[in-house]
């Protein structure tokens, strides 16, 4: 177990991109994997079961591995170099900077990554009916998170946390991205409402 651990860390040492990439792939196809399973054919009833779309699989796998990784990588590379250590003005600029920038970028790449790998014909719709309730359950999510991740991860083990953080938040991605356009259109009703009050 010792050996596995070591050349785990030898991994990322050598290969922090590479190893990153790997990570962010896997978790993709885990959480996309997990979410047909448990809708598909564990709470489904024997007569309304279905075969998991792994066409699905393979587009989150594309987004994980090629699109959110390298961008995630450079991001987080740039954001601990510029701002490093932890005094609460720094965790507070990164927390700042990570919300309300990388996420924007992140949930338009998600939406429109897949749409488009869907042949969608107006690939932007989605993007406009469901940013609003993602992003702000990604503040409710994400904010906190990432609160503790700055305090008191140090950078070599973030990615561990950082991956069970993702496969949780991979997940409510893949659950928005099944909801009906009416579904959504309710969440920002009630979002926008609790803003307003």
């Amino acid at each position: 177990m010792s050996r596995l651990i070591a050349g785990a860390r030898s991994v990322f040492r050598r290969h922090p991109f590479v190893a990153n990439s790997a990570i962010y792939g896997s978790l993709y196809v885990a959480a996309e994997f997990s979410q047909q399973y448990v809708s598909k054919r564990w709470l489904a009833q024997p007569e309304q079961r279905e075969d998991i779309d792994y066409a699905t699989v393979g587009r989150y796998a594309v987004m994980g591995t090629t699109l959110y990784a390298p961008s995630l990588y450079a991001w987080y590379k740039w954001l601990d170099g510029t701002f490093p250590g932890t005094l609460k003005t720094t965790i507070l600029k990164k927390l700042v900077l990570d919300q309300f920038v990388l996420t924007p970028y992140c949930l338009t790449l998600f939406f429109t990554g897949m749409s488009l790998m869907e042949g969608a014909e107006h690939p932007f719709e989605e993007l406009r009916e469901k940013f609003v309730p993602t992003f702000l359950r990604s503040c409710i999510f994400w904010l906190p998170a990432q609160a503790l991740n700055f305090m008191f991860i140090a950078p070599r083990f973030r990615i561990i946390y950082m991956g069970i953080c993702g496969m949780i938040w991979v997940n409510i991605l893949c659950y928005i991205k099944r909801q009906s356009p009416t579904t959504t259109a309710t969440l920002t009703t009630t979002a926008t409402t609790i803003k307003q009050e």
